[in-house]
């Protein structure tokens, strides 16, 4: 059982009214609330149960009522000094929870079962099975007795993103047996020398309270370790939040009773301890109705690799029924990293200045820069765990399938209406059509078109009807994606009012005038490359100057090609040149001072450019592209705030991808209705597709999560002049069918 000691989430005045009542009954989650009078005595409970029971012998409600009239008066309670085993006894179906009463029946706190690994709640971080690692830097006495070490070290722990840091306090004359003589010649030698390191290395008590401070001013959980009870005294008087038990105290059953007394969740390390004696505390802890979790670990400092057997974690987990973490004192990084495959979600490792320094904890401790990568490890790790649903394909593999995978293509030419058989098909990369494992299904069919040698079957060739190109209607011109090889077959199927060329590196070196009989009455717009020769990324803020330069040069080419286009499109007056202006990084996003700096990179490269007769315009980030068929991170025109400094500060207008945009706020957590609202107002030009979750950009309109009744009405009031096109991933397939698809649906919603 736990005893819970926060009673403020259960507790109501009964002269509360009613209303109040029932409003603090749905924020607690509980199913019931606890009536006290002023002076905390317990009148009665009331549960969900009850509150319905009441409502069906009302008329008319009076919630205006006090708390006192609809009380229950008799339930299950527990004295302070019963036994627990005559508490536990009480429970049954019905009985979940039981108010715990002091000698006076004053409201002190309430028991509950212990749910299986419920987890273990640490200031406002719960710890279980689907919470993030919790990252502890053990400190401990690394600081060698000084304060601005100690110091220094907290911030290297800050730096390194951990979740909190930990230290020891000890008082030596109330910890240590007194011997004839005194002092510690009497000792063995190894007591000798970490009672020599203790006595020359522990900080006084006003300067760890100091330290406490420090650590929790630079947004850090404090954690510490008392070593008797003298020293829990003085942490109960300042206020920790949860306690660590050393390995060395497992089975000090008293002790470990008296921490648990403090009714503060508990976080023990299992070294130098036998499973038996490890099953014997987990008894305590249950009988005295602990929150704790359970620390595999092997106390040898340095520990040999072939002694920590990481695969215990399960064994411990089960013996415990508790989260169970790591605490490590092994070299390097990996092992502990490892231990959150086996199922840690608290790691725990020793943080240094320098490995040199005397005393044993120094030899297995982390430097500031290890640190960081450990927990960068972790963090890595825990995303690349996932949740162990069904296998479903990222983005990164779509793009790679449609690349490399291979495809039902016509061997030979099909006449409308001819049976499809083994020499009408071939298989060929790449895999933009029908996957070959489809081929049984295609075979015996009649073929619902004509198809020329090469060309891909698509899964409208079996079971789905193929989306046919109309007139569609917009209150805004739009127009739809297009290469030199397709542009005028798309532009005849429909009645856009512009083609947007998007560009390889391959396409600007094309002789384009040849694909044009006569200037088109249409306008244009113009998608620069992304990448281009020799695997270079487009990025006008990269802060090495020969990447930005060329850069800077590669899109004055697009503006180049852009105006010598200008001629074929009658209706071109200064055409629009979008772009994914850079930003990018390999390894993670970077801080905000880098983020700052890369923007003022980019201003100045967009000063650079001569872009007379056209108009260079920003492109909306998703935070994680696809460069490449392998996963980045972007930085630049993700957020708003940023995004709107710096199109107000440089007069530069926006091409709004929506289905970006939707994932950069997944990512982050907030509003993609407030997103829309800051950045609609500088969107000259709109990309509409779908998306779901961080990384699912491109999908098809309503296949994703985008409310698109909503936003084609929050678009038609922040941006109404804006132009727009569907930019379906592969939208372009059989004959532009998803780009149809898209019309259909938008041209529905009123965009």
């Amino acid at each position: 059982m736990i005893i819970e000691r926060d009673v403020n989430r259960w507790c109501v005045n009964v002269e509360a009214p009613v209303r109040e009542v029932l409003r603090r009954l749905d924020a607690n989650h509980q199913g019931f609330i606890l009536g006290v009078d002023e002076s905390g005595v317990l009148e009665g409970v009331l549960t969900d149960g009850d509150v319905r029971r009441w409502l069906m012998t009302q008329s008319v409600a009076d919630l205006a009522q006090p708390l006192r009239q609809i009380l229950v008066k008799t339930c299950t309670v527990a004295l302070e000094t019963e036994p627990q085993e005559d508490v536990r006894r009480r429970f049954s179906d019905r009985v979940k929870f039981i108010p715990l009463l002091d000698a006076r029946r004053r409201l002190i706190g309430v028991v509950r079962r212990r749910s299986l690994l419920e987890g273990v709640k640490i200031g406002d971080r719960l710890i279980n099975d689907e919470s993030p690692v919790f990252v502890i830097a053990e400190i401990g006495i690394n600081h060698n007795g000084s304060l601005e070490m100690a110091r220094r070290l907290v911030q290297a722990a800050r730096d390194a993103r951990v979740d909190a840091v930990k230290f020891q306090m000890r008082n030596m004359t109330r910890l240590y047996r007194h011997t004839p003589g005194g002092g510690v010649t009497g000792e063995d030698l190894g007591a000798q020398y970490t009672l020599n390191l203790l006595e020359k290395f522990e900080l006084p008590v006003d300067d760890m309270l100091r330290l406490f401070d420090y650590a929790k001013a630079q947004g850090l959980t404090v954690l510490c370790t008392p070593w008797e009870e003298e020293s829990l005294a003085v942490l109960e008087r300042y206020g920790m939040e949860a306690y660590k038990v050393a390995s060395a105290d497992l089975t000090n059953h008293p002790f470990i009773e008296r921490m648990a007394k403090t009714y503060k969740p508990l976080i023990l390390s299992t070294g130098m301890s036998t499973e038996e004696e490890i099953a014997e505390t987990v008894k305590v802890l249950r009988r005295c109705g602990s929150s704790y979790a359970l620390l595999h670990c092997n106390s040898t400092y340095p520990a040999p690799f072939k002694d920590i057997n990481l695969a215990y974690l399960s064994r411990l987990k089960a013996i415990g029924g508790c989260p169970v973490g790591y605490s490590g004192h092994e070299r390097g990084i990996h092992v502990a990293v490892s231990a959150v495959c086996q199922g840690a979600r608290i790691v725990e490792k020793h943080v240094t200045l320098d490995r040199s320094l005397e005393g044993s904890d120094h030899k297995a401790s982390l430097l500031p820069e290890e640190f960081k990568a450990l927990v960068e490890g972790i963090r890595q790790v825990e995303e690349a765990l996932g949740s162990g649903h069904a296998r479903s394909l990222s983005q990164g593999e779509l793009m790679n399938r449609s690349n490399l995978a291979k495809s039902l293509v016509a061997a030979r030419d099909v006449a409308p209406g001819e049976m499809i058989n083994e020499s009408a098909v071939e298989i060929r990369s790449p895999g933009r059509g029908l996957q070959p494992n489809r081929l049984a299904e295609l075979l015996g069919r009649r073929s619902p078109r004509a198809l020329k040698k090469g060309d891909f079957f698509f899964a409208s060739d079996i079971d789905q009807p193929l989306a046919q190109a109309r007139a569609y209607w917009f209150s805004r011109p739009w127009g739809v994606t297009v290469r030199w090889h397709d542009f005028q077959d798309i532009r005849k199927m429909s009645n856009p009012d512009f083609l947007e060329f998007h560009m390889s590196f391959k396409d600007m070196e094309e002789d384009f005038a040849r694909y044009f009989e006569e200037p088109l009455d249409l306008d244009f717009k113009v998608h620069s490359p992304d990448t281009f020769n020799g695997d270079h990324l487009l990025d006008l803020s990269n802060p090495d100057p020969e990447h930005r330069r060329r850069s800077v040069a590669e899109l004055q080419r697009v503006v180049d090609l852009t105006r010598k286009m200008k001629p074929y499109f009658r209706r071109a007056t200064r055409p629009v040149i979008i772009a994914s202006l850079g930003g990018f990084s390999t390894d993670g996003f970077l801080s905000e001072a880098d983020v700052r700096r890369r923007y003022e990179i980019l201003a100045q490269s967009l000063r650079e450019l001569d872009a007379a007769g056209v108009e260079i315009i920003g492109q909306t980030l998703p935070p994680f592209p696809w460069y490449f068929g392998g996963q980045m991170y972007l930085n630049l025109f993700v957020r708003p705030e940023d995004t709107v400094e710096f199109c107000r500060a440089n007069r530069l207008r926006l091409c709004f991808d929506v289905s970006h945009s939707k994932l950069a706020c997944a990512h982050a957590k907030t509003s993609f209705k407030e997103f829309v609202d800051q950045v609609g107002p500088f969107a000259a030009h709109l990309h509409m597709a779908d998306a779901r979750g961080t990384d699912g950009e491109g999908l098809q309109i309503g296949d994703g999560e985008i409310d698109f009744p909503a936003l084609c009405a929050q678009l038609r009031a922040v941006c109404p002049q804006a132009t727009f096109m569907p930019e379906i991933w592969q939208g372009h397939k059989n004959r532009g069918e998803g780009f149809w698809t898209a019309l259909e649906r938008l041209e529905r919603h009123g965009l």
